[in-house]
């Protein structure tokens, strides 16, 4: 993900600090933490050939990498349904991959509804989308609704009406980009009531370069957090650090899901973050979450942060 890039020799002059807790999630979840919360991490995609000889066998072929996915993390932030609309063949073989596990797949809407054009009038393609990944069935995670970064909220109206359009009875989350959406507390309160009254999420997005766009705000008990890493660079793991204690105090505080997605701006770097993530979370939270298990040792020993690179 480009998304919020910023050259490497500006990173150390970033406040990467989470805003404080809003008042308003108090609102939001119960207090009391849940026997039965479920929490998944997982990327943004299962196909990268960096992975082939790292955490994928040598000589995987790419209609493997799936099978293999699907063994180190346990959801998938699915940005393929986001490029063009899949057919319910697509999609059952997709989903037969993760038969007998808790796995989720939570698909990008389709760029030809939420890109191009209005969000009105996209019925044909809309009915497309769904038609193909509702095939997923069980192992169907949130939709999330990504709105361009040109889409301000003058056109806040049309937004609304097409959220309201949606299925009832599957869950969404919408990302916003367009800074105007962050600059006046009244825009996103409202923003943010709307989503409540609908029962939608609001996705957080933690990338370098937009810091607005890690706002913390809850609108309903589940959190789709999308962590946008730095190619291990130091920053990456003391961030890292910071998400885990606030992830643990939303499941404390009664959190019914979590999805934490792992993005890089080198994906080839993505599962090194993740064992790293994953150790602590399990540790921390008490929790039992798999982790990408490396082919060999040298690669297992990169995903431990050396002293120098904390330090530098």
């Amino acid at each position: 993900m480009d998304f919020g890039r910023v050259p490497e020799e500006t990173l150390n002059n970033i406040d990467f600090s989470l805003p404080a807790e809003p008042a308003g999630n108090k609102n939001i979840l119960p207090g009391k933490p849940l026997k039965d919360a479920k929490v998944y991490v997982g990327c943004a995609k299962w196909g990268r050939p960096e992975w082939v000889g790292k955490i994928y066998p040598l000589k995987t072929k790419e209609k493997d990498f799936l099978q293999h996915y699907v063994k180190h993390y346990n959801s998938i932030e699915l940005n393929a349904t986001h490029y063009r609309i899949w057919g319910e063949a697509g999609i059952k073989k997709w989903a037969e991959k993760a038969r007998g596990l808790d796995f989720k797949f939570c698909p990008k809407m389709y760029q030809g509804v939420t890109h191009r054009g209005s969000l009105s009038g996209k019925d044909f393609l809309v009915n497309e989308f769904f038609r193909g990944i509702v095939a997923f069935g069980e192992h169907l995670g949130p939709i999330f609704v990504q709105v361009s970064d040109s889409f301000s909220p003058n056109r806040k109206k049309e937004l609304f009406n097409f959220l309201t359009s949606l299925p009832k009875d599957l869950q969404f989350f919408l990302e916003i980009r367009h800074p105007g959406w962050f600059a006046k507390t009244e825009v996103f309160a409202e923003m943010l009531q709307q989503l409540k009254e609908m029962k939608m999420g609001i996705v957080i997005t933690d990338t370098a370069g937009r810091r607005d766009c890690a706002h913390m705000h809850l609108t309903l008990p589940k959190a789709f957090i999308r962590y946008v890493g730095n190619s291990l660079h130091a920053s990456d793991y003391t961030r890292t650090d910071v998400w885990i204690k606030r992830m643990k105090y939303w499941l404390d505080k009664g959190m019914e899901e979590l999805y934490f997605f792992m993005h890089m701006h080198d994906e080839a770097t993505s599962p090194e973050l993740t064992v790293y993530l994953v150790d602590k979370m399990n540790k921390e939270m008490g929790l039992n979450l798999i982790k990408p298990a490396f082919i060999n040792k040298e690669e297992a020993d990169k995903t431990k942060p050396k002293s120098k690179r904390l330090f530098d």
